[in-house]
């Protein structure tokens, strides 16, 4: 099984970039799909991002599209999520996730979860 670290959150504020990283060990980590999901206070976790393990197919949640990036180094086993033009409503604690199979990620549920998350890292856009 593969172990998920994400870093990068902090607080910014609104109109402002930052990017997330993911690093993972354990199990070869360019045979996984990946992704990036939030939660925010009060909410359900909703997915963000996924890549293919090539990095040839990216999927975006309709609240971030044209905004976040998701990209992916296989050598450094490393996820990213690259976030522009934050709003008030990305505050949230943002979960690294990987599974082998990409329809896992993209259409998740909660009765279906990923194999492995990440512990989260916090974003907090300010106003």
């Amino acid at each position: 099984q593969v172990q998920l670290a994400e870093s990068g959150g902090g607080l910014v504020q609104v109109g402002d970039s930052l990017r997330l990283s993911c690093t993972a060990s354990g199990r070869s980590f360019s045979s996984y799909q990946m992704g990036w999901f939030r939660q925010a206070p009060g909410k359900d976790r909703e997915f963000v991002a996924a890549i293919s393990w090539s990095g040839e197919s990216t999927y975006y949640g309709d609240s971030v599209k044209g905004r976040f990036v998701i990209s992916r180094d296989n050598a450094k086993k490393t996820v990213y999520l690259q976030m522009n033009s934050l709003i008030y409503e990305d505050t949230a604690v943002y979960y690294c996730a990987a599974d082998s199979i990409l329809h896992t990620l993209v259409e998740y549920t909660p009765a279906s979860p990923p194999d492995a998350w990440g512990q989260g890292t916090l974003v907090t856009v300010s106003s």
